[in-house]
């Protein structure tokens, strides 16, 4: 099963759990591995958030996802609860502007493709991309990720 700073998935919860009362176990049991309460909405969320593997969501989306399963909870429950994961380590939050953020389940080193005209954000291999020549991080502190997000947009005809 994957480690807590590995992320996880409906798959990492083993065979015949994916309906059970396992998969709800094994989340509040991660939660309260990374320090949080296992509430109603966390637990909730956390299964809506979890249930489909890797993925790239914004809190707008999560949102509606939750508005659809008829969970009732507000959009600013929503972002606290994906910062409060993030946090924690569960997530991984994708800065693509400032006017958008998106939150991984993968929490593995990555980068990202971001498709401008969708608002897709697609995983690229850590391997993949070379960062080379970062500059020193100034007295006091250290460089604890570096994120690349390459924009696309589709090529006009």
């Amino acid at each position: 099963m994957t480690t807590l700073n590995q992320g996880f998935t409906l798959r990492d919860f083993g065979p015949g759990q994916a309906g059970g009362a396992c998969v709800v176990r094994d989340l509040r049991e991660r939660l309260r591995g990374a320090g949080l309460r296992p509430t109603r909405q966390r637990l909730s969320l956390g299964w809506l958030i979890f249930a489909k593997g890797h993925r790239h969501l914004s809190a707008e989306a999560l949102f509606e996802e939750a508005s659809r399963s008829r969970l009732q909870v507000s959009l600013a429950t929503v972002y606290n609860t994906l910062n409060q994961f993030t946090q924690a380590g569960l997530l991984r939050e994708i800065a693509v502007d400032g006017t958008r953020t998106y939150f991984d389940t993968n929490i593995a080193e990555h980068h990202h493709f971001f498709i401008e005209d969708e608002g897709r954000v697609i995983d690229i291999p850590a391997s993949a991309v070379e960062v080379s020549d970062v500059p020193p991080a100034p007295e006091g502190f250290e460089v604890a990720r570096v994120d690349v997000v390459v924009r696309l947009r589709r090529k006009s005809p």
